[in-house]
């Protein structure tokens, strides 16, 4: 009996997850496909075009919200079973509160598993197609900024001329091993410029032990100089910027690739803030339940959902918020950037703790 009443709670809890995963799905498919159908309005592409975007970009938005969406499932599940009586006839058979929850909670601790190993791996795949055609179709495709196993490359599109420019790695705010070409609108040379290492902490760069090519009677004739000083619309910010897209990285890569990212040029603070924000994943899923439990398994009357329902959003709305301003001052370097990551779930456990202990006595 024990065994078909695990199963039960087992199966329920999961159905009810994925039904919310479905509901919140489609509403991101909606909310996203409006947003997609407003950049290609213009561009001639198949009708499926924003659809099949739409469809590849919003689960990798779900695993951002899946704390929320487990606590959601957590909810509803268990108001359903106190209202009609089944957790009642589950305490008959010996399941107590605490057995439940643990139930609970563990399954979302090894869902949280399960989706950063196999799900997360395809998610950040799909996203990496979504950004690459939507770049592809980009209408500020003057100035493109991309970073592969080559190293390094920008495209500027200048007044009379355009400006390519390669760099094998970074390292820190420099440049290393830095080429660049500007060209007529023509795509004819107008000089070569080649630098060891390039300063690009603000706008203007500065490039050290440089030499500078330029085509005299059809031969490239160089000339050496100590320091050049180069104007570009990015500076180390913005560049760091444009590859903070998390959704892209996936977890397995972190884990297996994380010394060759950093060889190859990836800023520390964001591997390490990518990889422990998706660590930290588990346990979140592990509390959110439990904090759904201590909410609603205090009594084992039926009552009026809206009130949970209302309490749970804004318990939902000060976790999240905690946990952005946590990570907002790691960011800003007001604490470690790691204890701003785990300080929320931390923070959480020792309440849980009580809480479910409380829950345990009713």
């Amino acid at each position: 009996m024990r065994k078909i009443l695990f199963n039960y709670l087992l199966k329920n809890f999961l159905k009810t997850f994925f039904i919310i995963v479905f509901i919140a799905y489609s509403f991101g498919l909606i909310l996203n496909l409006f947003e997609e159908i407003e950049f290609f309005k213009n561009i001639s592409v198949s009708i499926f075009k924003p659809l099949i975007l739409t469809s590849i970009y919003v689960p990798s938005m779900l695993i951002q919200i899946l704390p929320f969406i487990i606590f959601v499932s957590s909810m509803v599940f268990m108001l359903n079973i106190r209202n009609n009586r089944d957790l009642l006839t589950l305490k008959v058979f010996g399941f107590s509160n605490l057995k439940i929850f643990f139930i609970l909670a563990s399954t979302s601790f090894f869902l949280g598993w399960i989706i950063l190993i196999i799900i997360n791996p395809i998610t950040s795949t799909m996203s990496k197609y979504y950004e690459k055609t939507k770049s592809n179709y980009s209408r500020d495709i003057d100035h493109l900024v991309t970073f592969n196993k080559n190293g390094l490359w920008i495209k500027e599109n200048l007044i009379n001329k355009q400006r390519i420019i390669s760099a094998s790695k970074p390292d820190g705010t420099d440049l290393i091993d830095v080429t660049i070409f500007h060209l007529s609108k023509n795509s004819d040379l107008i000089e070569k410029i080649m630098s060891d290492r390039a300063d690009i902490r603000k706008n203007d760069w500065i490039l050290r032990n440089v030499t500078v090519f330029k085509p005299v009677n059809g031969i490239l004739e160089g000339t050496k100089v100590d320091e050049l000083k180069l104007n570009s619309i990015y500076d180390y910010e913005k560049i760091t910027t444009l590859f903070k897209n998390f959704d892209t990285m996936s977890f397995l890569d972190l884990i297996l690739n994380y010394k060759n990212l950093i060889n190859n040029g990836y800023n520390k603070s964001f591997l390490d803030q990518s990889l422990h924000s998706l660590l930290s994943l588990p346990f979140f899923l592990f509390l959110m339940t439990a904090v759904a439990a201590i909410i609603t398994m205090n009594t084992l009357k039926r009552s009026d959902n809206l009130k949970f329902i209302v309490l749970g959003l804004v318990v939902s709305v000060l976790i999240f918020y905690f946990k952005d301003l946590s990570l907002a001052l790691g960011q800003t370097d007001r604490i470690p950037l790691i204890l701003a990551i785990w300080a929320p779930v931390i923070a959480l456990s020792l309440f849980t703790f009580v809480g479910v202990l409380q829950i345990n006595e009713k």
